[in-house]
């Protein structure tokens, strides 16, 4: 997948859970859940955008992090949703399944691209001194 095709997945993404988010009951569960997950979900695409114009390797690995971070938060709450039962769970589970993939995809590429990243200095010298 390019990089062009990974944002608009997570835009899509996001666009998801904001409509999720507009149909979730006017309850006190309801709006908790709705304001977390409205803010965690958007922000794996953003965080994602940040991390494609890092300004070094180490800045896109730590703005990747924070982008799998937040699409992992995206799946609890959408897992609280499906079963608490505040809305169907067969309505729910493709965007949980979508959380998931973007959540291992991130993962991948993080660890990929940290396994690039020259030791730094205080690893350096910690293997020196053993």
């Amino acid at each position: 997948m390019t990089e062009q095709e990974f944002k608009d997945r997570t835009k899509h993404f996001a666009l998801r859970i904001i409509k999720l988010c507009s149909a979730l009951p006017n309850t006190v569960a309801g709006r908790v859940i709705a304001n977390q997950l409205c803010r965690c979900g958007p922000s794996v695409g953003a965080n994602y955008r940040a991390a494609c114009r890092g300004r070094s390797r180490a800045d896109f690995i730590g703005k990747l992090a924070i982008a799998e971070e937040e699409a992992d938060e995206s799946c609890f709450w959408l897992e609280l949703i499906m079963e608490s039962r505040i809305v169907d769970a067969t309505l729910v589970a493709a965007l949980h399944q979508e959380a998931d993939a973007i959540t291992r995809m991130l993962t991948a590429s993080r660890k990929s691209a940290a396994a690039t990243l020259p030791p730094s200095r205080s690893q350096h010298n910690q293997k020196s001194k053993m």
